[in-house]
């Protein structure tokens, strides 16, 4: 017999499992990341790309363990952690653009550095392109539109929720979701993907 999970008791037990986060229980912390850990990666695969990756993950549940005894309500946790994402792409990003512009002014022959590509994990290579050209798609796209589209079209959050990530009035993150949704679009034609 197949249990299903209602959000009610999927949120019932996400607060008790941050209530014992928050009095030191490691154990909980563990079951904690094993749940978020997957989102996450995404999300930052998504805004900052493959380079850096392991390093952003960690930092983002290391603020999240110093961050989890000061949290007042565990029932805005998915909020919270998003919000700690974003931060960490955010500084990630400035981080990597210094460490560019730093390698870039001490050589002359590239002034260019490329990313790691993507591990191949299917032989498909129709689905590798597309996944490809949605990449690039992603990096034309501003940080702050990008994250807009990620988060609501790849991890399926509600406009309000990424309103209160983002810290952006909920007409803000409309407008950037639909220029984000048309750019893209306007690219995927382009390279012939639509």
């Amino acid at each position: 017999m197949i249990e299903v999970i209602t959000e009610k008791q999927k949120s019932v037990s996400d607060r008790e499992l941050i209530l014992k986060c928050q009095r030191g229980d490691r154990a909980a912390f563990r079951h904690l990341y094993r749940l978020y850990q997957p989102k996450i990666r995404s999300t930052l695969y998504q805004l900052c790309g493959q380079e850096f990756l392991e390093d952003f993950v960690q930092e983002v549940f290391l603020r999240v363990w110093h961050g989890l005894p000061k949290l007042r309500s565990p029932e805005y946790f998915s909020t919270w952690v998003y919000r700690i994402t974003w931060n960490v792409a955010i500084d990630g990003r400035r981080q990597l653009a210094k460490r560019q512009m730093r390698i870039a002014k001490s050589t002359d022959e590239e002034n260019s550095l490329d990313s790691e590509s993507r591990p191949q994990d299917s032989p498909d290579l129709m689905q590798l392109h597309y996944e490809e050209v949605v990449r690039q798609g992603l990096e034309i796209l501003s940080l702050e539109h990008r994250a807009v589209l990620v988060l609501h079209d790849l991890e399926d959050l509600p406009q309000k929720e990424i309103a209160q990530i983002l810290e952006i009035p909920l007409g803000t993150v409309k407008s950037r979701l639909h220029y984000a949704r048309k750019t893209m679009g306007q690219f995927l034609q382009k390279q012939g993907v639509l």
